[in-house]
């Protein structure tokens, strides 16, 4: 939910969609900040569901969210691409927040109820709510990576965040390997002892350990991709460009994870091996506003912008810039059609929980042609296996793979695409979301 200062709208991600008719058939209710700083509204009820604001003052937002969440929690689970950073001060915070979103949920559950708590900025809530609510069923779904226990041991308070999170029945995580790395970490750090492949035995309690990657609503996808006017939209982006042969794709959250700055080097490499060839390639890297009063992140839009400069400045000539940068945020419909546009989708994060844009770009290509070209260190790497894969640090190589699938042979991509696109089908967010509450309601 969300407030424009006039009425209440509803989130456009994929998430609420999911759950939004799993809440109204339940008589379920949503406990969530409402999005303004000191702002407290009363509980209300909104689309036929019970919504719990909880307030966040304007330091909280500093403290709290850029502070712990985003300066500490994020670049220690993101394999600490930038250093994190470690303050009593926000921690504080951390757990004074956690505590009021757990005394909210408290209010509207009942012994046998399902409690389902969603990422990385709540994770004391479990354990918290546990303690106030014995009898409650209680799930987590952490939507970043859990790094390894060599990273994440760094951290001053591992045994309070790994004691919140054994409050719950069910732990979902993206991949296999971030239960792997979880179930190290609770059993060297908070004593947990294994019991079968999945399940961790803590304070007399099972946990299960559920791998549950994220999925999108595919179906919709599909269905603006063949629209007429997302069509004509994607036919005018190619003449925009120069009619190129080949459009290669960025889409990307302005995040230091992303792994912007050596996907642009690579393409540079691109341009380079390729001398002859350099005017048929043009590559759009679209870049959306996030976190922009936070330094790290103000750093890293400067040293993007000058790598694209550099490269149009090196290889371009009157007429033509092979790199497009959009540094904006872009409507779904001109989302999709960018994706209708392009060739071959560069995605290429350092560390990415699971990374939706490699599965929103297969499902919009319903004439299974295009290529995928994905990290192996995002979790779409675990499902998406006819992708090409590449490490994202090795700059000589994706500019191998980006000159192969510039020419991959028209029978390859189809049958690439097609294996892409039948596990995007098969595993949409519906599924997802059936498949983790059918797990939390046997517990």
């Amino acid at each position: 939910m969300s407030w424009d200062g006039k009425e209440w709208s509803i989130s456009p991600g994929g998430l609420v969609r999911a759950l939004r008719p799993v809440l109204q058939n339940a008589d379920g209710a949503w406990v969530g900040w409402p999005g303004i700083p000191d702002f407290d509204p009363e509980p209300f009820e909104y689309d036929g569901i019970d919504q719990r604001p909880v307030p966040l003052s304007e330091d909280e937002v500093d403290s709290f969210y850029y502070g712990f969440c985003n300066g500490t929690l994020w670049p220690l689970y993101h394999d600490a691409i930038v250093p994190p950073e470690y303050h009593r001060h926000t921690w504080r915070p951390y757990v004074a927040v956690n505590r009021r979103y757990a005394e909210t949920t408290a209010e509207v559950v009942s012994p046998g109820d399902i409690a389902w708590v969603q990422d990385y900025q709540l994770q004391l809530v479990p354990a918290m709510l546990r303690a106030m609510v014995p009898d409650t069923t209680i799930g987590f779904y952490l939507h970043i990576p859990f790094p390894p226990i060599e990273v994440f041991s760094r951290l001053p308070w591992r045994r309070q965040i790994i004691e919140g999170l054994l409050g719950s029945d069910v732990i979902a995580f993206q991949t296999r390997q971030s239960a792997v790395n979880f179930a190290q970490a609770a059993r060297r750090l908070a004593g947990a002892e294994s019991i079968g492949r999945r399940d961790l035995m803590w304070n007399g309690r099972a946990v299960h350990l559920q791998p549950a990657p994220i999925a999108i609503d595919t179906a919709e996808f599909e269905q603006m991709a063949q629209s007429p006017a997302v069509r004509q939209r994607a036919a005018e982006i190619r003449s925009e460009l120069g009619d190129p042969e080949h459009i290669i794709l960025g889409m990307d959250r302005l995040d230091y994870t992303k792994g912007i700055d050596l996907r642009l080097k690579a393409f540079g490499v691109l341009l380079d091996n390729s001398p002859r060839d350099r005017h048929t390639y043009a590559f759009v890297q679209v870049a959306v506003p996030s976190r922009e009063q936070v330094p790290a992140y103000q750093q890293l839009r400067t040293d993007i912008e000058q790598i694209v400069g550099r490269i149009n400045g090196e290889y371009g000539k009157p007429g033509w810039a092979p790199v497009s940068y959009l540094y904006r945020t872009i409507p779904f419909e001109e989302l999709i059609a960018y994706y209708v546009a392009s060739d071959v989708m560069l995605v290429t994060p350092l560390r990415d929980g699971m990374n939706l844009v490699a599965k929103e770009y297969v499902a919009s290509r319903f004439e299974n042609d295009g290529v995928l070209v994905l990290s192996e260190f995002a979790g779409a790497a675990e499902q998406l296996r006819a992708a090409l894969i590449v490490n994202p640090y090795d700059v000589d190589s994706v500019a191998q793979t980006l000159a192969y699938a510039t020419t991959m042979p028209e029978r390859e991509q189809r049958q690439r695409m097609r294996r892409l696109r039948n596990m995007v089908r098969k595993a949409d967010v519906f599924e997802w979301a059936a498949e983790c509450l059918a797990t939390l309601e046997v517990r």
